[in-house]
C-alpha cells in the first residue's frame, strides 16, 4: 500500500473509531458513569416485561424498543444522556432502541454487550426479591481487579 493509500486508510480508521466511541460505550463504563452519578444519564432497557423481570440494571427504565416513540418523551427529559441495552451482543435490540432515541432527537449511545456483559461482569443486576450479583466471568472481566485496564 502506498503512503498515500496509508494516509487515507489511518484518515478513515480513525473516523471510524472516533464515530464508534461516540456512539457505544460498554458496561465496565456505563458501571463507572452511575456510580460516579452521571448527571443526565438515563439508562434503558429495550427489552420485553418477561426479560425484564427476569433481571435487569437498578435504576434502568424499561421502555420496549416499540414504546420508544410514544412513550419516550413522558419517561426520558429531552436533555438526558440515553444509554440503551438489549440482551447481548447476539442481539441488535439495544441498536434498534438507540435509533428510535436518536430519531427523537435524543444524545444516545448502545450499551456494547448489553445485560448479558453486564451481569457476567459481576454488576448488580436487580429483580423482583431484590439487587443481587453473579461471579465475575473469567472470560469477560478479571476477576480479582477492579477494571481491565484497557
Amino acid at each position: 500500500m502506498s503512503a498515500v493509500n496509508l494516509s487515507a486508510a489511518n484518515t478513515e480508521a480513525v473516523a471510524h473509531f472516533a464515530a464508534r466511541l461516540t456512539f457505544e460505550t460498554d458496561v465496565s463504563d456505563v458501571a463507572a458513569d452511575l456510580a460516579a452519578g452521571l448527571p443526565g444519564l438515563v439508562v434503558v432497557d429495550s427489552r420485553s416485561r418477561e426479560s425484564w423481570d427476569q433481571g435487569h440494571l437498578p435504576g434502568a427504565v424499561h421502555l420496549p424498543t416499540r414504546e420508544i416513540a410514544t412513550r419516550a418523551a413522558g419517561l426520558v427529559p429531552p436533555d438526558a444522556r440515553v444509554v440503551t441495552y438489549c440482551w447481548g451482543p447476539g442481539c441488535n435490540g439495544a441498536t434498534r432502541a438507540a435509533l428510535e432515541f436518536a430519531r427523537l432527537g435524543y444524545q444516545v449511545k448502545e450499551m456494547i454487550g448489553g445485560f448479558e456483559y453486564w451481569a457476567r461482569e459481576g454488576f448488580a443486576v436487580e429483580t423482583a426479591s431484590g439487587v443481587s450479583r453473579r461471579p465475575v466471568d473469567a472470560l469477560t472481566a478479571p476477576v480479582e481487579a477492579i477494571a481491565c485496564g484497557c
